[in-house]
């Protein structure tokens, strides 16, 4: 998901502007808030299909890989640059993103369908129900709080950038990609509840850019995602492995 770390780094600037005026603000969710939302999670459901179709197209073709990663991440430069009127043009540009992203994870998705199919559903099972939790949480919570943990999540993200980097050039060791995966985990779990929250913030001031907001979600679902089928994939591989030993 490093394709998105420049898009987290320019969101964390905005959320850490909130003042403390937002973030006492004890009101019940509006109605125009929560149709907002309705359209927010709807995009988001159009943006999981696109991305389900992007890694269907590489499981055919093999196209995901370096090229489909930029043309994701210009597709979002491209929708940034779209002015807000342009409504059709910058949902065809999130669907691109997400059609773009579903490719460039492809390989991995094609990897546990060889290994067990069944990974792949319990994955995005999991991702779902822990999205759908954290999201009503930060919904139902009285106080907007959760706001605060935009810097340090913020931190997170930039600690799993330059861990990534340092890796690639000098190399990685077996504890550090451990720490990646599971902190990574941790942090973008956060994110669901903090973006939903700024969301609902946002909204309440009149930002509706719903097809924005839905990215920011859609991100999250894809980082979380990811990280989960990683995990699985991984303790299937220790299991297997244990297995021939025994058999040994």
């Amino acid at each position: 998901m490093d394709a998105f770390t420049s898009f987290f780094d320019s969101q964390s600037a905005s959320r850490d502007r909130w003042n403390y005026d937002s973030l006492k603000n004890f009101r019940q969710i509006s109605p125009r808030v929560q149709t907002h939302l309705k359209l927010v999670y709807l995009t988001l459901c159009c943006t999981l299909l696109a991305s389900a179709a992007g890694a269907y197209l590489h499981i055919i073709w093999s196209i995901g890989g370096f090229l489909t990663t930029l043309a994701c991440m210009g597709s979002i430069g491209w929708m940034f640059a779209t002015p807000m009127y342009e409504e059709n043009k910058r949902f065809g540009l999130l669907m691109a993103a997400s059609l773009f992203e579903g490719a460039s994870i492809g390989p991995l998705i094609d990897l546990a369908i060889e290994i067990d199919p069944s990974i792949l559903v319990s994955a995005f099972v999991g991702t779902a129900v822990a999205f759908a939790c954290f999201s009503a949480a930060a919904m139902l919570a009285r106080r907007r709080e959760y706001l605060y943990l935009g810097g340090l999540l913020s931190s997170g993200i930039s600690i799993l950038f330059w861990l990534h980097l340092a890796s690639s050039l000098f190399g990685g060791s077996a504890a550090i990609f451990q720490f990646e995966l599971y902190f990574g985990l941790l942090v973008f779990v956060g994110y669901m509840v903090v973006d939903t929250q700024y969301i609902i913030e946002k909204a309440d001031l009149g930002d509706l850019d719903y097809v924005r907001h839905a990215l920011m979600l859609f991100t999250d679902f894809a980082a979380v995602f990811v990280r989960i089928l990683v995990i699985m994939l991984k303790n299937s591989s220790e299991k297997s492995e244990k297995k021939k030993k025994r058999r040994d």
